[in-house]
Order: structure tokens, then C-alpha cells, then sequence
């Protein structure tokens, strides 16, 4: 495959052919190119966001995976393993969001993403208004720590882990961290 040897744009990266054995994406106009979750993050990722969907108050859907433009220039394209935009940017029939259209973004953290999680997207993702941000860490026991834009900063409301709850635009969502991960009867 043939990279581009210069800062993207976005029109650079909508050409660039989809790779599905890479998790990819694109951080001030560098190209980030990292390996896929495992398995059992991709399941964890799956349920978390059907869970959500069915969960969230009318008007909003949770998706996996998206695209979302953090920043146009220099061009930062992040891809959150699930993001909560209202029913209208997914009406949109467009192939990514801006980090704008985001209500909530959820990194679900796997090898080698700790810090980028924690540090660099969670600063990001603060400078670009997503007003909910929730690191799940799948490492025993389960954990989720759920932070909410307050000004220009997030306000961290904890580390959870078993059953949670918590607020999303005036409903309570509650679920099992743990239904997460698969069971000692399941594998």
C-alpha cells in the first residue's frame, strides 16, 4: 500500500482505502496505524454499544466505530470504539461526524492504548466539547470511569465497576460492566 508522505487533509483520508486488519487513524495530519482489538474488546465494544442504543433516551443512537473530525486543521480524525449522536447526523448518510455532533464518546481501552485513552484523547476530546467521555478498562474487574464537561474541563465522577449508573441527557442508564466480558461458562 502507498501512503501519502505529507500532512493529510480530509480529502486525503476519505481516499484512503479502508483496512480492515488496522485500526486507523489520523492525529494532526499523521497517519496512526495501529493493530485491531482483540476479540474480546470487539465483543465488549459490541455489547456496550447495543446496550446503549437500546438504553438512550429517543432521539439519540449509539454507534461503533465511527468516524469522527476532531479537528479540521491540522486534520485530526479519531474513531472512539462508540459515540452517541442524535438520530439526525445518522439520518445524515454521511460517512463521519465532527466531534461537535458528539454527546458522548466511549474508548474502551485496549493493548497499548492506555495512555492515548486517558491522556491525549481525553484532552482532545475536552478541547473539541463532547460533553460525556467514559473509559472502560476490561482488566479485572471491569471498570468504567465516567467524566462530564464542566467549561473547559472534564469533572470525573469515579471509577465504577460491577453494576453502574449512569446520567445521559436526563435519564438514568444502568447496566452491568461485567455483562461485558464473557463468562468462565462461556469460553
Amino acid at each position: 500500500m502507498d501512503w501519502p508522505h505529507r500532512f493529510l487533509t480530509l480529502d486525503d483520508w476519505a481516499e484512503l482505502p479502508e483496512t480492515p486488519e488496522f485500526h486507523v487513524e489520523v492525529v494532526e495530519g499523521v497517519l496512526v496505524v495501529s493493530p485491531r482489538p482483540l476479540f474480546v474488546h470487539q465483543r465488549a465494544v459490541n455489547r456496550l454499544t447495543y446496550w446503549l442504543d437500546e438504553k438512550l433516551p429517543a432521539g439519540y443512537s449509539a454507534l461503533n466505530e465511527a468516524e469522527m473530525v476532531v479537528a479540521d486543521v491540522p486534520l485530526t480524525v479519531r474513531v472512539p470504539d462508540v459515540i452517541v449522536v442524535e438520530n439526525a447526523v445518522v439520518q445524515a448518510h454521511t460517512a463521519r461526524c465532527h466531534a461537535a455532533d458528539v454527546r458522548l464518546a466511549v474508548e474502551v481501552i485496549s493493548e497499548g492504548s492506555r495512555r492515548t485513552d486517558r491522556v491525549t484523547k481525553f484532552s482532545e476530546y475536552a478541547e473539541a466539547g463532547i460533553e460525556h467521555y467514559w473509559i472502560v478498562d476490561l482488566a479485572p474487574p471491569v471498570s468504567m470511569v465516567r467524566y462530564r464537561l464542566s467549561e473547559d474541563d472534564y469533572e470525573d465522577f469515579g471509577e465504577q465497576s460491577g453494576r453502574v449508573e449512569a446520567e445521559f441527557a436526563g435519564k438514568s442508564l444502568e447496566f452491568d460492566l461485567n455483562a461485558l466480558t464473557p463468562h468462565a461458562d462461556e469460553v
